[in-house]
């Protein structure tokens, strides 16, 4: 089951591509799999894929132990400062940096563990008051702020689009995010990069990726439903 999901996500994401006009190679699939087993990941590993999405620091590194090193690992959740330390030097990308405090943390760990840490800025698009994420009138000076920093780099933004039935209605939200990144990388700032847009889950990923996402994180669209009552 897990391999027909896996390719059928991908076989989306190309025909998404073919309709935007896009190269299929400007799209990668991050398989998010917070919540499921090793055993699940390794799957997915064995078909190909090397993306693999989590939202809790302690599954990220419990799971970074045991799988081969060729992972890259996606910090997609909310991260808390005190949890930074734990994953300096082994997240490929932190995609949910929404404060200045956050990531002068990160810069801090990123000079102690003598590596580099490459960050996106979660842009709460809609203004869901339950989302995390700076607003899109914050984003530019928050990125000036950031640019400065030691160790850590700014290659894009990320946003979590609202719950909708019709992922139609989302198309706005993936395209005020492209604009958004298309203004700042504008601005040509040091250190800073609009490569990457991490936009678009299970529900509206075809959507995003016509809107430009490089980036779509998909979990239950592969693993299918996450079991909560095991954490």
């Amino acid at each position: 089951m897990l391999k027909e999901n896996y390719e059928e996500v991908q076989k989306k994401i190309t025909e998404a591509c073919k309709r935007a006009g896009r190269n299929r190679e400007e799209v990668t699939l991050i398989a998010v799999s917070k919540t499921k087993p090793v055993e699940m990941l390794s799957e997915i590993y064995d078909l190909g894929e090397r993306n693999f999405g989590e939202n809790k620091v302690q599954e990220l590194t419990e799971k970074e132990e045991v799988l081969p090193k060729d992972i890259h690992w996606h910090m997609i959740g909310h991260l808390q400062r005190n949890k930074v330390k734990y994953i300096a030097g082994k997240v490929a990308l932190i995609h949910s940096v929404d404060s200045l405090r956050l990531a002068k943390t990160i810069s801090e760990e990123a000079v102690k563990h003598n590596c580099e840490i490459p960050i996106l800025i979660e842009v709460n698009v809609a203004g869901e008051e339950s989302k995390f994420g700076v607003s899109v009138e914050e984003t530019l000076p928050l990125i000036e702020e950031i640019a400065k920093l030691p160790a850590i780099h700014v290659e894009g933004l990320m946003t979590i689009a609202p719950y909708v039935e019709d992922p139609e209605e989302n198309r706005p939200v993936f395209r005020k995010l492209k604009e958004l990144s298309v203004d700042i990388a504008a601005k040509n700032i040091n250190n800073v990069r609009m490569a990457i847009l991490s936009m678009g889950m299970t529900g509206d990923y075809e959507v995003a990726v016509e809107e430009g996402a490089t980036l779509v994180r998909v979990g239950t669209g592969i693993f299918g439903e996450r079991d909560y009552s095991k954490r």
